[in-house]
């Protein structure tokens, strides 16, 4: 390869980019491999092969379709891992419904936001996990709930809301059963499901994920059968996925890591998708590899250095692993020894995106060496082009730091409803600005080195300072608010809050925390919440976080020895 002199890189591919629906595809997966593995959910106990798969997702889609849904519905899904959850995935993808990714971990404040944005029509929820009562939260946004009939849902609050569709036996009031929407489906439905197969196209939108923005409140990157489906399978093939391949997958299907480079990795390979548990846990992820052989394990960093310091490691089987991607936060270099050395994984692979794109532009390759798995994120991946440009939207020479933009299949539609925002991050020529800091080498390798926009990534979940900071500007003894993140050994960073108050008012910091569980998801409340009269400031009054970062790490080294 002719070295580059400066940082632009096209990803070469030799084959074409895969222009149909997801639900075509994954028919086609499904009758090329009928018999084989294709769901294992072991909290569930559930197993099915590719035709059994098959069946059920065709039930639920034509359940929906009895229902009135229809394409271009957007239908929100809400609950942690599941059967039911990619079985919402892959009927929605099969009638052109948008599915619409609900956080799990939302409380009430961030769902009622979600929803209104992109005016849902139907939410299929869990009933609870963890701390969250999912019923209990829709039942306070929308107490018409008690009385109304299901499917006739009028809330003030939730004014495009018709349909809740509840997971689990119990009946609830106003709420459908999700069992029973899978029997509604009759020959006519199944006909209409038929028609739809030839009707859908590769560019419609079938997905709605949320993503935080500085300007406050979360934005709806809207994504196509092709964003997703291609993405989905490019993961696969860099993993060398096939039928024999079992994926072992601890992270959260609300995010692209679960539903596209998990679930349609496999479903475009014909690999089995193999589920440890609700959400993620180190233990349970350790007997599933053991127990069911996987030969792939995803996560970020954080989630692979719990497993690998897990007190029971040494005595799982962990032979079968080959492969995986780790991504979310950088790898460090003895965690990738360790997981070449201790966990089999000779083949993992490192990966570098955004939701926007669907979510992976960079990727290493399994050839590509220890210090290039540690030190870069990889080349653009097929048919994605990437350049690392400077203030003035130039391409920097070979080397020089810039912002990364990437331009290609993978790029979203836009934010959902929000043309303003999308034009401030997709530009004329077609490219998604990441608002991260590059350096590309001279073979194409780009390096992250840092953030233009202030964001947190905390066990790699990307929280945005201004959403916790409009949050908190709610509160009445709280005059102003300053929300950066601070390095943690465990996590990566912690949330921290400098907060002044208004006059007369006091506040401890259990207070703000009091103030802000069950309204906000619980990784963005603040760890670390001190007091101040005032800030740090250039002298053209341009607060200075740096300064308020630098500031607390010091305090929390020295409290720490």
């Amino acid at each position: 390869m002719t070295k580059l002199t400066r940082s632009y890189y096209c990803g070469a591919s030799y084959s074409q980019i895969i222009y149909e629906t997801i639900g075509n595809y994954f028919d086609r997966t499904c009758e090329a491999n009928p018999d084989g593995d294709a769901l294992v959910v072991r909290h569930q106990g559930i197993r099915l092969s590719y035709s059994q798969l098959r069946e059920k997702v065709d039930q639920l889609a034509t359940g929906l379709l009895a229902l009135g849904i229809a394409p271009g519905v957007r239908v929100g899904i809400w609950g942690p891992n599941s059967c039911e959850w990619v079985l919402v995935q892959l009927a929605t993808a099969k009638i052109g419904a948008i599915m619409v990714c609900i956080n799990p971990a939302y409380r009430t404040y961030e769902l009622e936001y979600a929803l209104n944005k992109v005016e849902c029509d139907t939410i299929i929820t869990a009933e609870q996990f963890k701390s969250s009562d999912y019923l209990g939260m829709l039942q306070t946004l929308a107490p018409e709930l008690a009385d109304c009939q299901p499917c006739a849902l009028q809330s003030k609050t939730l004014p495009h809301l018709k349909r809740v569709i509840r997971m689990g036996k119990e009946k609830s009031s106003g709420m459908l059963n999700f069992d029973d929407v899978c029997a509604m489906g009759a020959a006519e439905h199944h006909a209409r499901l038929a028609e739809l197969a030839a009707e859908l196209r590769p560019d419609d939108a079938i997905n709605i994920q949320f993503t935080s923005g500085t300007t406050g409140n979360p934005k709806g990157a809207t994504l196509s059968h092709c964003n997703i489906l291609n993405n989905g399978y490019l993961t696969g093939a860099a993993m060398a996925l096939s039928p024999e391949d079992r994926l072992c997958i601890p992270v959260p299907l609300y995010h692209c890591f679960g539903m596209v480079l998990s679930v349609l990795a496999c479903v475009a390979h014909g690999a089995t998708m193999v589920f440890p548990g609700e959400a993620f846990d180190p233990l349970d992820t350790l007997k599933t590899v053991q127990d069911e052989r996987c030969t792939a394990l995803h996560g970020v960093p954080t989630m692979f250095i719990m497993e690998l310091d897990h007190p029971d490691f040494s005595s799982f089987d962990m032979s079968t692993l080959r492969t995986g991607i780790m991504a979310g936060a950088p790898c460090p270099v003895e965690v990738m020894r360790r997981l070449i050395s201790e966990m089999h994984m000779k083949d993992i692979l490192i990966g570098y995106g955004q939701t926007e794109v669907s979510p992976i532009n960079n990727m290493t390759l399994p050839d590509d060496s220890l210090q290039r798995r540690t030190e870069t994120v990889g080349r653009a991946v097929p048919w994605v082009e990437i350049k690392v440009i400077d203030d003035s939207g130039r391409v920097v020479p070979i080397g020089e730091k810039g912002e990364i933009c990437t331009r290609g299949y993978s790029v979203m539609q836009g934010y959902w409803n929000d043309p303003e925002r999308t034009a401030e991050t997709i530009d004329a020529g077609g490219w998604l600005h990441s608002g991260d800091l590059a350096v590309m080498d001279s073979d194409g390798y780009v390096q992250i080195v840092g953030r233009i926009k202030d964001m947190i990534i905390r066990g790699g979940e990307n929280i945005y300072p201004r959403e916790i900071e409009e949050f908190l500007y709610q509160h009445p003894a709280i005059s102003e608010v300053q929300v950066f993140g601070v390095p943690d050994e465990k996590m990566g960073e912690e949330v921290c809050a400098w907060v002044q108050l208004n006059a007369g008012h006091e506040l401890s910091a259990d207070d703000v925390k009091a103030f802000c569980q069950d309204k906000i998801t619980h990784f963005k409340i603040p760890t670390h919440i001190d007091f101040v009269d005032e800030y740090p400031m250039t002298v053209t009054g341009k607060i200075q976080k740096f300064v308020m970062r630098d500031t607390v790490t010091e305090r929390l080294q020295r409290e720490t020895g």
